[in-house]
């Protein structure tokens, strides 16, 4: 174990799941739901905090190998249930003002089964234990696969221009990254991002990768014309820079913005090789934060 208690691989699907439940039970401001299941079953949680009008979401972990992500996003949340029961403020800022404004939908852990995989990789008694080694070229380190449990990238898998995503990744089966699927929303946990997205009215989104310490707030001009300079707000608040970006399709923000016209972020995280060690948790929170404090005050 850590020093935060967590186990050493890294922060896991069990660790989320308490931590979720904690909250839900700790606190009036903070409400789980399960929102659909992944390949291997497991629940995909929706923490709902706040009160307000207005819906911001914020995902994380939609690659299995940034598992770290998770973490932060929880950390977050943690620390907006204990302004609660206190005195309304992290960071300075007056979250519950902001919270009676606005309402944060936040999906932990899109991708549990990847995160798992990643993290403790597979023993021979799994049931895909002999496809899931030749998707990963027979090596039975783990640690890099981003895709979901059947070999799908999560992050490819939405319906904005996912054609031409499949002839740029040029990845013609289940692999560790890259492989787009068979079709758009084939997967489980795409698909349950997809009725949440379509049954909440989303103001803005925030997805949580890592690394790079960037901020991609594009897509193919489809984005409302106030998108650059809210990324140019987020981008003085945490030092991350802003980045116009071409030649990606099919991700969750793009599919947001061309789907609903509305600001959608992608937010790279830290800075180094996937997956980012635990032990740099605490520095990138400290850059993290005010981002994810200045997206209430858009």
């Amino acid at each position: 174990m850590n020093k935060n208690g967590y186990d050493d691989i890294g922060y896991t699907y069990e660790d989320m799941m308490e931590e979720c439940r904690q909250l839900a039970i700790g606190s009036p401001f903070i409400a789980a739901e399960s929102i659909g299941r992944s390949v291997m079953g497991k629940p995909i949680l929706a923490m709902r905090v706040g009160c307000g009008a207005r819906n911001l979401h914020i995902n994380a972990s939609f690659h299995g190998n940034e598992w770290i992500t998770s973490a932060l996003l929880m950390r977050f949340l943690t620390e907006l249930s204990n302004a609660y029961a206190t005195d309304g403020l992290v960071g300075g800022v007056d979250v519950l003002r902001y919270c009676s404004e606005w309402t944060i939908w936040a999906v932990p852990m899109v991708n549990p089964d990847g995160v798992e995989l990643a993290q403790r990789g597979v023993q021979p008694n799994h049931p895909l234990y002999s496809q899931l080694l030749a998707w990963n070229g027979g090596l039975d380190d783990f640690s890099g696969w981003k895709a979901n449990m059947r070999g799908v990238d999560l992050n490819d898998q939405f319906p904005a221009y996912w054609e031409e995503e499949c002839k740029r990744r040029g990845a013609t089966g289940p692999s560790p990254r890259d492989y787009p699927g068979p079709c758009p929303l084939s997967e489980p946990e795409a698909q349950a991002m997809a009725r949440l997205t379509e049954s909440v009215p989303f103001h803005a989104v925030i997805a949580l990768h890592t690394q790079g310490r960037e901020i991609y707030w594009n897509y193919r001009d489809y984005e409302p014309p106030e998108t650059e300079a809210l990324a140019q707000r987020l981008e003085r608040a945490s030092g991350y820079k802003s980045v116009k970006l071409s030649g990606s399709d099919a991700g969750y923000k793009d599919w947001f913005i061309y789907r609903f016209r509305r600001p959608g972020f992608t937010v790279e995280a830290g800075f180094g090789v996937n997956p980012l060690p635990y032990s740099s948790l605490d520095r990138i929170y400290e850059e993290l934060r005010p981002l994810l404090l200045e997206s209430l005050r858009m």
